[in-house]
């Protein structure tokens, strides 16, 4: 099997010792996965399974101020949670299996919003989003716990030029593809917001958009959580499948092994349920 090596720096107290780091010269897609305020990475281990079940490699983890770190909530900024999705990007993209050209982060609610915000700061090739939050630029600073929400609800049902909001203009820069899963009947996170993500994502490879048919924001029915499920490990498949279709065209002046003929997808308006 082929191999390939990597020089580290392996830190031993307040020094470091030189190593080399040999692995098989195969690598797979790394896929970031970012739970919402109030959430945990406990929500997406099963999607973690799913995806990981497709030749990738996972990683789930816990915003500042969540899970066994509540005691912090009060205090974490979006600034805090922006430094744990780094760290996390970093983590995931340093595993020596992971190709750090085809990473997937995606995030629901406020980890969509995140994610959107650290696709300007690192590279990422797929980005997947459900119910997107929005906030504005100036209370960055503020603790997340301490918003005013009568503010942040009347702002998500305004028209947002992306130049004026952080999250959209990184969208308006983002060259890769998308997945924007709405669910119908959000009041945390109301159509105008989807709408702003829509127009602002104008130069991307590809624009995916579902609406899981009667779902709130929670996802509080296990059917929509479900059907959540199915959308995003559906698209993963195909975003993964269609790189290594990719790579091997590359490979072969443009030629693909013979195989049967897929069925149309569907449209990017229709409604599912647990398809």
């Amino acid at each position: 099997m082929p191999t390939r090596h990597k020089t580290i720096h392996i830190p031993v107290g307040r020094r470091s010792i030189a190593g080399t780091l040999v692995a098989p010269n195969t690598v797979v897609p790394g896929v970031m996965l970012v739970h919402g305020w109030d959430g945990s990475q406990e929500q997406y281990l099963a999607r973690a399974h799913e995806i990981a079940a497709l030749g990738c490699i996972c990683l789930t983890f816990d915003l500042s101020g969540h899970a066994s770190d509540k005691a912090q909530r009060n205090c974490v900024t979006r600034e805090d949670n922006l430094a744990d999705m780094l760290a996390a990007y970093d983590t995931l993209v340093g595993h020596p299996a992971v190709d750090a050209s085809a990473v997937v982060v995606a995030g629901s609610s406020y980890g969509g919003y995140l994610a959107t915000v650290l696709s300007a700061l690192r590279p990422i090739r797929w980005l997947g989003l459900r119910a997107p939050a929005i906030y504005k630029d100036e209370d960055w600073l503020v603790p997340k716990n301490q918003l005013n929400k009568q503010e942040v609800a009347a702002y998500r049902n305004t028209v947002i030029a992306p130049q004026t909001n952080r999250a959209l203009a990184a969208s308006a820069a983002f060259r890769g593809d998308v997945l924007i899963v709405e669910s119908e009947h959000d009041t945390t996170v109301p159509h105008p917001v989807i709408e702003n993500y829509l127009a602002a994502f104008k130069q991307t490879q590809s624009m995916t958009y579902r609406v899981i048919k009667d779902a709130d924001h929670s996802l509080s029915n296990k059917a929509w959580s479900q059907s959540y499920t199915s959308i995003l490990v559906k698209w993963v498949c195909e975003m993964v499948e269609g790189a290594k279709e990719d790579a091997i065209r590359a490979k072969t002046g443009g030629k693909l092994p013979t195989k049967p003929v897929l069925q149309e997808a569907e449209s990017d308006d229709e409604m599912l349920l647990g398809h």
